[in-house]
């Protein structure tokens, strides 16, 4: 199994100062310790949990960009983009740069987005549920069409492009896709038609259980190999806290086929977290 870090808090102390330093050298330490993905949010405002807008937030691809050329190794994506930030035709562009750049380690991750506050802070339309699973449905559609270098116009439920270019390709021929949710209904499904990965929301085994086992129906109803796509699992337990607990999930999830548990820095000092859980916490998992 391996770890992937959800880099979503950037209020730490000082932070004034020091947020560009912490997020460099947490970057550098997950790059050379072992784990196989770094992502962050994408979000304009701190989501009302972690504090509001008034917290510090950065814009996602930007800062996917500059880490791409702090780091050699690590998978680099948004967990997840949210349709109603960026034209699909734009995203498609944007997420083939950054792989491009980073030599071939840019994932897309792909959601319905949620947090309608930042988008009338800044004056951004936020369609209701409905269309936006249409625009997400969309986005899939141009970014696979994109990526693979089909110049074909598409006309989609809300998106028409009429000349989708994408040169430079991506460095390996595609970028894998992600599509982030549990919802069984429109989400799953959305999953087995077009991504190349999933990723649930973690919590007891037997539920995570029940969401691949929705999955699998999914694919079997479309045609999609269940075992081509890749599991993973975002949960709020602090593998450095509580290693033995957090472990003990990550074998139960690993047991129904999961390949990534991703989970976010705690405490005051994420450089000191991502060291520690290089250390101690990486190589456990790998021999699951």
């Amino acid at each position: 199994m391996q770890l992937g870090v959800h880099y979503a808090n950037f209020t730490h102390p000082d932070w004034q100062h020091r947020l560009t330093e912490r997020l460099t050298e947490t970057a550098r330490v997950a790059d050379q310790g072992g784990v196989a993905q770094l992502t962050v949010m994408d979000h304009w405002f701190q989501m009302e949990q972690l504090g509001g807008p008034d917290e510090p937030m950065l814009e996602g691809y930007t800062t996917l960009g500059y880490l791409a050329a702090v780091t050699e190794q690590l998978r680099l994506g948004l967990l997840v983009t949210g349709v109603t930030y960026r034209h699909p035709g734009l995203l498609a562009k944007t997420v083939t740069t950054l792989d491009v750049l980073s030599g071939g380690r840019a994932m897309l991750g792909l959601g319905a987005a949620w947090y309608d506050r930042e988008h009338a802070g800044l004056g951004v339309p936020f369609p209701p549920l409905k269309a936006r699973y249409e625009w997400l449905e969309d986005t899939l559609q141009v970014a696979r069409q994109m990526f693979a270098g089909d110049r074909t116009p598409y006309a989609g439920t809300h998106v028409r492009l009429e000349e989708p270019v994408n040169v430079p390709p991506p460095v390996h021929g595609r970028i894998p896709i992600l599509v982030g949710g549990s919802g069984e209904k429109k989400t799953l499904r959305l999953v087995a038609q077009y991504a190349d990965a999933c990723n649930l929301f973690g919590g007891p085994a037997e539920v995570v259980q029940h969401k691949l086992e929705v999955l699998r129906r999914h694919c079997d109803d479309v045609g999609t190999d269940y075992d081509a796509i890749e599991k993973t699992v975002i949960v709020g337990a602090d593998p450095v806290g509580g290693s033995d607990d957090f472990l003990a999930a990550a074998e139960a999830y690993a047991a129904l086929g999961v390949d990534m548990v991703t989970t976010t820095p705690a405490g005051d000092d994420p450089v000191a977290w991502t060291t520690a859980v290089a250390e101690r916490v990486v190589p456990r998992l790998a021999s699951l």
